[in-house]
């Protein structure tokens, strides 16, 4: 599972003209499912998100998470942060789950951002959206659910 952060100002995502979700300052999450991926990695992504340090503290450190500032959270589905593009000039998406799978872990996931009590905002799985944001500082950010088997260097 991966998941792309950006700590934003402001944020909304719409789908037909119509906003789906909004928020103000805290993150957007964009969240992709490869196959293979289970319950434990939605677990440690959802985990890592919220306790990650990534807000400024009154030195203007990096020292306070979603869960110490009440960020406000936007959760976008992105099946396309499983693109393969080493060969040729069109992505290869054969590692994403299915759409199935795919839909279950995002709900499973949502589930599991609203059990922290944030606010959590969401677009529209499966759906062509236009995600809107002002990122703030800017803080961007990859996680991969893979990397916690991997050794440090």
């Amino acid at each position: 599972m991966r998941a792309l952060i950006q700590r934003v100002a402001q944020a909304s995502v719409t789908v037909e003209d119509e906003v789906l979700g909004s928020i103000s300052a805290g993150l957007v999450v964009f969240l992709g499912f490869a196959q293979g991926d289970a319950d434990s990695d939605a677990q440690y992504i959802v985990d890592k998100i919220v306790n990650l340090r990534i807000f400024a503290d009154q030195q203007n450190r990096f020292n306070r998470s979603a869960l110490d500032t009440g960020a406000e959270l936007l959760i976008v589905s992105q099946f396309t942060l499983y693109a393969d593009t080493r060969k040729g000039r069109r992505p290869d998406f054969n590692q994403a789950a299915s759409p199935d799978e795919a839909q279950r872990l995002y709900e499973y996931s949502l589930g599991l951002f609203r059990q922290t009590g944030l606010k959590v905002e969401t677009g529209r799985f499966q759906a062509q959206m236009q995600v809107q944001l002002q990122n703030d500082g800017p803080v961007t950010l990859m996680l991969d659910s893979a990397d916690r088997h991997r050794p440090r260097r």
